[in-house]
């Protein structure tokens, strides 16, 4: 059992970190219904669809997963953009900073139509920070130490960690610091070591805590020694290790007249605003302004998001389509949908290009939202969204609808039964591909 869990975990993880670098929204989870309509729908074309013979070689295993994970991308720039429901779909609010460079906010409240968002200042005097240790410059040169096994002890987040490694007859320092960086860093304990060098042929190795701010007023988030380890101790005295450069410290900052601080440079405020603090303010009493745009500046965003989004669905499908000819498919089911909108889109200077992508054209969607006909002209673009997401979801249910494959057998019509054939093989394809 440990070691199915074991093959599991490693699938899992090669394929985050393969097809989805970037990370999880709120739109990747589902309510129970929602997950029983998927069942359902799943159910229903396994029952319907014929065996197939499938092209199993590595590039389509990767095609398969990889048009999905398109797919639920452009879907959550769109969920993103104000929901899913066809009412509120592109009605997020935008929010502004008068310095980006200080500051970065993201509106996450709800709709503020029947209440008043208010405006804030901030002034920001530091920012967040963790520990930095930075060890003893040494040459690339046979290392003062006997060979054998070395063990330190790393005490981080209430932790306490053992790290062995063995000095070997002919290595120098520099080989040491490389080795212990991606010993340290691999460790993935909430701590990066580096090799830094000062261009005199010496190397240090550096340390920093993943995480920033003080815990309970403590300046120090980790603590190395190897007093009482193991294995043969020195190298921490030797090496540095254990040499604080920097404490970690919070972030302050002054908002609204009020003084504040932070663990992290990344906060919330009245459940309104997703802060980021990005720089310290250049002069005392100089503030950053940040709040929510206007409707027009909003709905123009928007939809600029909106067709960031759908230029690079259609791009990464067009990369596919010199080796297969379901992305042929797949980008012309696309030209039907955006087709179907081309007057509507034009109306608000979305101009469909030859290679299949929308350019904005700024002033004719600034001019469409002042217009009189704005409410007309721009529900034609939420349609448009709602059918982008329909298809998004279409393809993430049953990508293997654009796989190379070979009909082998049709079902008797009448008498077939669901088979879990579909799914089975496309979940398949990540444990092949792994292996």
């Amino acid at each position: 059992m440990a070691y199915n869990t074991a093959i599991l975990n490693n699938v899992y993880n090669y394929y985050m970190t393969t097809y989805s670098p970037r990370s999880s929204t709120r739109y990747d989870t589902h309510k129970k219904s929602e997950l029983r309509n998927i069942y359902n729908t799943i159910v229903k074309l396994n029952k319907e669809a014929p065996l197939y013979k499938l092209d199993t070689s590595k590039a389509a295993k990767s095609f398969a997963v990889g048009i999905k994970e398109d797919a639920r991308e452009l879907r959550n720039v769109i969920a993103s953009l104000g929901g899913l429901d066809e009412e509120q779909i592109l009605n997020k609010k935008a929010s502004y900073s008068s310095n980006e460079d200080i500051v970065s906010v993201n509106y996450i409240g709800e709709d503020p139509e029947n209440s008043e968002v208010p405006t804030y200042e901030i002034e920001v005097s530091s920012l967040a920070s963790g520990q930095v240790n930075m060890g003893t410059f040494l040459p690339d040169a046979k290392p003062a130490l006997t060979p054998g096994t070395y063990s330190f002890d790393v005490m981080i987040n209430d932790l306490n960690y053992e790290f062995q490694y063995n000095i070997r007859e002919g290595e120098t320092n520099r080989d040491i610091h490389d080795r212990l960086a991606k010993l340290i860093s691999n460790a993935d304990i909430g701590l990066q070591a580096d090799v830094i060098e000062d261009g005199k042929g010496n190397s240090a190795l550096r340390l920093r805590s993943s995480t920033e701010g003080t815990k309970n007023n403590n300046s120090s988030l980790f603590h190395i020694s190897d007093d009482h380890t193991s294995k043969q101790s020195g190298s921490v005295a030797y090496f540095g290790l254990d040499y604080m450069t920097r404490p970690a410290s919070n972030a302050e900052f002054i908002l609204n007249g009020e003084r504040h601080t932070s663990a992290s440079n990344r906060f919330t405020i009245d459940k309104l605003f997703d802060v980021t603090l990005k720089g310290i303010s250049p002069l005392k009493g100089e503030k950053t302004t940040f709040g929510l745009k206007t409707d027009i500046e909003s709905l123009t965003e928007n939809i600029s998001t909106l067709t960031r989004g759908y230029n690079n669905f259609i791009t990464n499908m067009a990369a596919y389509r010199d080796n297969f000819a379901g992305s042929q498919k797949l980008l012309r089911e696309m030209n039907g949908i955006i087709n179907r909108y081309h007057s509507e889109l034009d109306v608000v200077g979305l101009n469909l290009q030859e290679n299949g992508t929308l350019e904005i054209d700024k002033t004719e969607l600034q001019n469409a939202a002042l217009s009189e006909y704005a409410k007309e002209d721009f529900s034609s673009i939420k349609n448009f969204a709602n059918s982008l997401v329909r298809k998004m979801n279409q393809i993430s249910i049953n990508p293997m609808n654009y796989v190379d494959k070979t009909i082998v057998a049709y079902k008797n019509p009448g008498k077939n039964y669901p088979t879990p054939y579909i799914t089975s093989a496309f979940s398949g394809m990540l444990f092949n591909y792994y292996c």
